[in-house]
């Protein structure tokens, strides 16, 4: 592998000195026009890449901005990093992508690392997992660098989010389950330490309230993000005295396997049982039976959080101006929660 090029080799190809090279690379007024285009040519000739982390150091922008999100397999973070990718490209950043796989070990190694490595800024959702990483954020915070939530967020001064309405969107839904006539909602909630599932929980509860239908505690099952969870929850609350007509799941592959397990058990969908799912991921409208779901609107949400970014970039100022951008949910209604008769 041949020895990377440095200014200096260019330097003693064209006899000048190693200054004179920097300044001409740097475009700098100070050197003749013909100068610095003859040091440019030489330079992509012989190859010479410049060191990026070393003007980094120098200038104080890297343009690299850190992403950190639980996992990059999902249509909606893919969604939010190519929003984000949209935004900032024009503008000259390029994106380094991090996943936190929930661990909130691996989320501290994430924050620390993308400081190390020189970012202007650092966009993400936090783990599901209740962790105690606020002195990470506030690290970020103290080196000046711009750190902004989306989705999943935590109430930290100094730190912008973008976040939908998700009490609304827990309402929204769960109205229209009960317009569809069904009087005993369940809900599968994820974790509740967490802002977007309390969220979530809260504007369902409010619309049972609001429509005269007691809230059952016993109808409310945290579970995970999955197929199998759903599965599960669905065996726990038909065991029940009353059991549900109806689930309102804060996960659309909950959903999904709460679909499959009633489908087993040849309980019409939604004839007998309503379902309603929230993200509206791809599948929920390719299925035979597609699935009622909430759109977070992850690509819009990835642009606003950059261009969140775009603004408080660069500021200096000791006290950052927050800002809370929460966008409207929409509603999908489709066939898994929609009865053609009562």
């Amino acid at each position: 592998m041949s020895e990377k090029i440095t200014i200096y080799d260019i330097a003693k190809r064209l006899n000048i000195t190693a200054a004179t090279v920097s300044r001409a690379l740097n475009k700098s007024p100070k050197i003749k026009k013909s100068t610095r285009e003859l040091v440019q040519e030489t330079a992509d000739l012989m190859g010479y890449k410049p060191n990026k982390l070393a003007l980094a150091l120098k200038s104080g922008r890297s343009n690299n901005i850190g992403v950190i999100v639980p996992r990059v397999d999902s249509n909606f973070f893919a969604s939010v990093i190519r929003g984000i990718e949209e935004e900032l490209y024009p503008h000259g950043y390029q994106v380094i992508i991090c996943q936190t796989h929930e661990d909130p070990k691996r989320e501290n190694e994430n924050l620390y690392a993308l400081i190390d490595a020189q970012v202007d800024g650092i966009l993400m959702s936090v783990t599901a997992v209740n962790n105690e990483n606020d002195g990470a954020f506030l690290n970020v915070l103290k080196k000046n660098v711009p750190l902004i939530f989306f989705d999943r967020s935590k109430l930290i001064d100094g730190v912008s989010s973008v976040t939908i309405n998700d009490f609304k969107g827990g309402y929204i839904v769960t109205k229209q389950l009960i317009n569809q006539g069904c009087k005993y909602i369940a809900h599968l909630s994820g974790d509740q330490s967490l802002e977007i599932f309390k969220n979530r929980f809260l504007g369902y509860r409010q619309a049972l309230v609001d429509n005269g239908i007691p809230y059952n505690e016993k109808y409310v099952i945290q579970c995970k993000s999955s197929v199998e969870a759903g599965k599960n929850a669905i065996t726990i609350l038909l065991e029940l005295e009353t059991p549900p007509d109806a689930i309102f799941s804060s996960s659309d592959f909950a959903a999904l396997g709460a679909i499959q397990e009633l489908k087993e058990r040849n309980i019409n969908i939604p004839q007998e049982f309503c379902v309603a799912g929230f993200s509206n991921e791809p599948f929920t409208k390719f299925m035979e039976l597609s699935i009622t779901s909430v759109d977070q609107s992850p690509l819009e949400m990835g642009r606003m959080s950059a261009r969140v970014f775009l603004e408080q970039v660069g500021k200096t100022d000791t006290i950052k101006i927050e800002k809370k951008v929460v966008l409207a949910p929409e509603l999908h209604i489709r066939k898994s929660s929609t009865r053609t008769a009562f």
